[in-house]
């Protein structure tokens, strides 16, 4: 990464850090979902490859690979701008839950929907001491990511993200909060299982979230670090949907032209409108959410 920062860090601050999102270097994820207030120095641009497994509901077979493929550009030393390229595939068999998962579903990888991102950064944490920004996105999506059929899907989202960095920057703090607005709908499936419901009615939803990490560099360009995140969405028949609370480690490695993070973040607790027939899991949120999520992210400096 440009390594503006780099060379404060190595010459007295000793700060090889920052967040998620952006991140140790202002670009690097330190985590799995959560956003560090850092923004790219202006001019530099990073591609971010993100990759998360998510799989076990509990019951049948449930395995989903989302990818998102970034472009992210320094605008100004303050404000950075990135655009996103959506994928997925998804494999789930002797699973249905009405207007969720109405069939069985097996394909491969294939584009699922577009994203935009605008950040702004009012302080900085290396130079205010405290790191303030803002995040705000948008993204239009075409495949449901819970059951891999038909479905368009407008979403706006809007973030605070805040950063702290501590005994010289080896240890990094980070802070989010924010809510979701989405308008979505589903295709009709012409093919269904007699019984099963599959609402193509408009729906509209509204989310929150807000989450927390600390994360220490415990070798030179290496970072070890712990993130736990909240979500809770709220629908227009139902109030509220679903909450759930994951939690987890993550590493992170960096040197001055690539990086990369692997989290792990298995769901510690949940809970919903519906749950599935039989579950057995009762404080888990399962319908909508996995046991357990995988990530790993790859940034390149160009």
């Amino acid at each position: 990464m440009k390594r503006v920062l780099f060379n404060r860090v190595v010459q007295g601050m000793c700060v090889c850090c920052t967040l998620s999102s952006p991140s140790a270097m202002a670009g690097e994820s330190l985590f799995g979902f959560l956003k560090g207030a850092e923004p790219l120095p202006q001019g530099s641009t990073e591609l971010v490859q993100h990759a998360t497994h998510r799989y076990d509901k509990g019951e049948g077979k449930y395995d989903a690979l989302n990818t998102k493929t970034e472009i992210e550009y320094g605008l100004t030393d303050r404000t950075t701008v990135a655009g996103y390229l959506l994928g997925q595939a998804i494999d789930t068999s002797g699973l249905v839950i009405d207007g969720y998962l109405p069939k069985d579903e097996s394909s491969g990888l294939r584009a699922s929907g577009v994203e935009a991102s605008i950040s702004h950064n009012f302080l900085s944490p290396a130079g205010d001491d405290f790191g303030l920004s803002t995040y705000f996105s948008t993204s239009w999506s075409w495949l449901d990511p819970h059951s891999g059929q038909k479905k368009d899907k407008l979403t706006f989202e809007l973030e605070l993200l805040l950063q702290k960095y501590f005994l010289d920057g080896e240890l990094i703090w980070v802070g989010n909060g924010g809510m979701e607005s989405t308008l979505a709908q589903r295709h009709e499936i012409a093919d269904l299982p007699a019984g099963v419901e599959w609402n193509s009615k408009p729906e509209m939803e509204i989310g929150f979230n807000i989450g927390t990490g600390l994360s220490w560099r415990f070798a030179p360009n290496w970072f070890i670090g712990g993130e736990v995140y909240y979500e809770s969405e709220f629908e227009t028949e139902v109030g509220k949907e679903r909450s759930s609370v994951q939690a987890g480690p993550s590493l992170h490695y960096a040197n001055q032209s690539w990086w990369t993070t692997l989290s792990y973040l298995p769901q510690i607790q949940g809970d919903g409108f519906e749950r599935i027939p039989g579950q057995t899991d009762t404080n888990l949120h399962l319908i909508e959410k996995t046991k357990y999520e995988v990530q790993l992210k790859v940034g390149f400096e160009f």
